[in-house]
């Protein structure tokens, strides 16, 4: 299975980029994770652009009016998304600051919401890369989630 995570403009701070390379180069083993940053802009915009770039995959808004998930439960849903013979692609959307279109949440398999607190976009991203690879971890029986 693939992963590609689309975020809405590259991030700027420091401890971000470090956060995202370290999680991106700990996730090159086992897994195939592709992150591909889109121009910023409003939410309409935004949305649109990721509904065109996500199309025939299994899409998943990251978005804070979504469902939480324990790790417990993201381990669950990949072993039933790799089970899934429909499911090549899964595509983690992660919108503009003024959140996700009505339209592209009703247009997704599942919307997530990483906290119940609104996140920064740079911090969301090092979170969600850091649940995938913990939950990858689980699943190869490794000690990084005690």
């Amino acid at each position: 299975m693939n992963w590609k995570i689309f975020a809405a403009g590259k991030p700027a701070l420091a401890y971000a980029k470090s956060g995202i390379e370290e999680y991106l180069k700990r996730l090159k083993r086992g897994v195939k994770v592709e992150l591909l940053y889109l121009k910023a802009g409003d939410s309409k915009s935004v949305s649109s652009d990721l509904l065109a770039r996500s199309e025939g995959t299994f899409r998943i808004a990251l978005d804070e009016r979504g469902r939480d998930w324990t790790t417990s439960n993201l381990v669950e849903k990949i072993n039933d998304w790799e089970m899934d013979p429909g499911i090549k692609t899964i595509s983690l959307l992660i919108g503009a600051s003024d959140g996700h279109t009505k339209e592209l949440r009703s247009k997704s398999n599942a919307v997530w919401a990483l906290s119940p607190m609104t996140l920064q976009h740079e911090l969301a991203l090092v979170v969600l890369l850091e649940q995938i690879y913990r939950a990858y971890s689980i699943k190869r029986g490794e000690p990084y989630h005690r």
